[in-house]
C-alpha cells in the first residue's frame, strides 16, 4: 500500500539520518530527517497509528538534537505525537522505546533523566517479548540504549551486557559492535 511504503521511506530516511549523524555528516542527516517528517505528517492524519507516531516522534527528537533551536518548534509535537501513540496502542514496543530516547537525550532541567531511559528501555524489551509480525524494528536498538544509559549511570558491566545482548538478538547490528569494540579499547588503555 502506498501508506506502508511511505513508511518504510520514512523509516529508511531515520535510519539514513541515524548513520549520517554517526559519521558526521549533519546536512544529510538532517536532510534525510525532513525527508522522513514530510512522509510521516500526513500518515499520522490519514492513518494515525502507533508506529507512525512513535517514529514522528523519534524524526522530531534528531531534528531538536542536530539544532537544539528545533525544540520550540518540535518539543511540543514530539511529545504529543509519542503521547497519541500510547493512547493508541499501549502495548506497542516502539512507543516507550522513542520515550527513552527521550529521556536519555533531554537534560535533566527538561525532564530528562538517564534512570528513566533504563525504566522505558527495559518496558519496551518486555514489549518486544510479544511476536511481531508487521513492523519489527528496534527490539536491538532497545538494549543499545539501555546500556547507553546504564553506562551514563556508572554500570558499566550492565551496559557491555545489554550491548551483548543487542548483538544476540541482531547479530549484525554495528552501533551495539561498535559501543562494545570502543569499551575493549578503554579498558585496554
Amino acid at each position: 500500500t502506498q501508506q506502508g511504503d511511505d513508511y518504510q521511506q520514512a523509516y529508511a530516511g531515520y535510519r539514513l539520518a541515524i548513520s549520517a549523524n554517526i559519521l558526521g555528516q549533519r546536512e544529510l542527516a538532517i536532510s534525510a530527517l525532513e525527508s522522513a517528517k514530510e512522509s510521516l505528517e500526513p500518515l499520522t492524519t490519514s492513518n494515525a497509528n502507533a508506529d507512525n507516531l512513535a517514529l514522528l516522534s523519534s524524526v522530531y527528537g534528531m531534528l531538536i538534537g542536530l539544532d537544539y533551536s528545533n525544540g520550540a518548534l518540535y518539543g511540543s509535537k514530539a511529545a504529543k505525537a509519542i503521547e497519541q501513540a500510547k493512547a493508541l496502542d499501549p502495548t506497542n514496543p516502539r512507543v516507550p522505546l522513542v520515550q527513552a530516547i527521550a529521556a536519555f537525550n533531554t537534560p535533566e532541567t527538561y525532564g530528562g533523566s538517564k534512570q528513566r531511559a533504563v525504566d522505558l528501555s527495559s518496558q519496551a524489551i518486555e514489549l518486544y517479548a510479544i511476536p511481531c509480525d508487521n513492523i519489527c524494528w528496534g527490539h536491538a536498538e532497545a538494549y543499545t540504549w539501555r546500556g547507553l544509559a546504564k553506562q551514563s549511570l556508572g554500570d558499566a558491566e550492565g551496559a557491555i551486557a545489554d550491548w551483548q545482548q543487542a548483538l544476540a538478538v541482531e547479530e549484525d547490528y554495528g552501533w551495539a559492535q561498535f559501543l562494545l569494540q570502543q569499551n575493549n579499547q578503554s579498558a585496554q588503555r
